[in-house]
């Protein structure tokens, strides 16, 4: 490869730039999170703001069904560990497994460059505990983006969660996860991220070993960025030799942006994957 063909890794990641009115999207977010948490806010039916450390950010909001309780989902936030989103924006995103008798745990993390990647790890791990603590039953995880890179660390053999919570781990569905973070060294966010070799290799999920018996499909977009959709299938490819169960869908027409609405719709096949059903 000669100069003139070098990847250019910042267009590689540059999600929103190849999006239509990508701008109208974190507004459009915030609203409809506003309007699900007022309206479980008024039906008393939201724990806000749980602490799960001593940071402002190492908050969660929790969401809880009507009637009977079948267990915990977790969606973890995406942004690239760095970008001002917290958990506020995604409140919607609990819709489709609330309709199935879940609660839902959606938690804040602090960002980089106040603290590193792996720092994050560690805080998602106390997040996922802190909510497991609340709730009894199985616990399925599902993260966007830098939240699916999270969420897939969590079932690696040095994930940071106790043994006892991993093993009510029933489902891990990473959405457009960043498996190999290696590539992300290469572009102007690292200033922020400051990834290192040692510490890139070390949170690659997709250079990890999965733990023994875990149960997880990688899911994206059809039509995302051509990086995305292969970090995607290379979490699939790798972890299927190892003592797991793993697979990758490609959700045609979706975009990096508008993944994520299948959570929102109880019969959706992401909802249903993520739960079972």
């Amino acid at each position: 490869m000669n100069a003139d063909d070098a990847i250019d890794w910042d267009d590689a990641y540059s999600n929103f730039a190849h999006i239509a009115d990508s701008h109208a999207y974190p507004a459009k977010w915030l609203s409809l999170a506003g309007q699900f948490r007022e309206e479980m806010n008024s039906k008393g039916l939201l724990k806000a703001d749980l602490a799960y450390g001593a940071h402002a950010r190492n908050r969660l909001d929790l969401f809880m069904p009507h009637g009977d309780l079948h267990g915990l989902a977790v969606f973890v936030h995406g942004g690239y560990w760095m970008e001002d989103f917290d958990k506020s924006a995604w409140s919607h995103l609990a819709k489709g497994a609330l309709a199935h008798g879940f609660a839902v745990a959606v938690p804040s993390y602090v960002l980089c460059p106040e603290v590193r990647v792996s720092d994050i790890t560690v805080q998602v791990g106390l997040a996922i505990t802190r909510a497991a603590s609340e709730i009894a039953g199985p616990i399925h995880l599902t993260g966007h983006s830098a939240g699916g890179h999270l969420v897939a660390r969590m079932v690696t053999s040095t994930s940071p969660l106790a043994q006892a919570v991993r093993q009510r781990i029933r489902k891990t569905v990473p959405i457009s996860p960043l498996c190999d973070l290696r590539p992300l060294m290469r572009t102007e966010m690292n200033k922020t991220l400051h990834l290192d070799a040692v510490e890139a290799r070390l949170e690659s999920p997709a250079l990890l070993e999965p733990q023994e018996g875990i149960d997880v499909t990688a899911w994206a977009g059809a039509a995302e960025r051509p990086e995305f959709v292969r970090q995607n299938a290379l979490l699939a490819n790798i972890w299927s030799g190892f003592d797991c169960r793993v697979d990758a869908v490609e959700e045609p027409g979706r975009n990096h942006a508008n993944i994520i609405e299948g959570l929102v719709e109880p019969d959706h096949p992401l909802t249903r994957r993520l739960l079972c059903l």
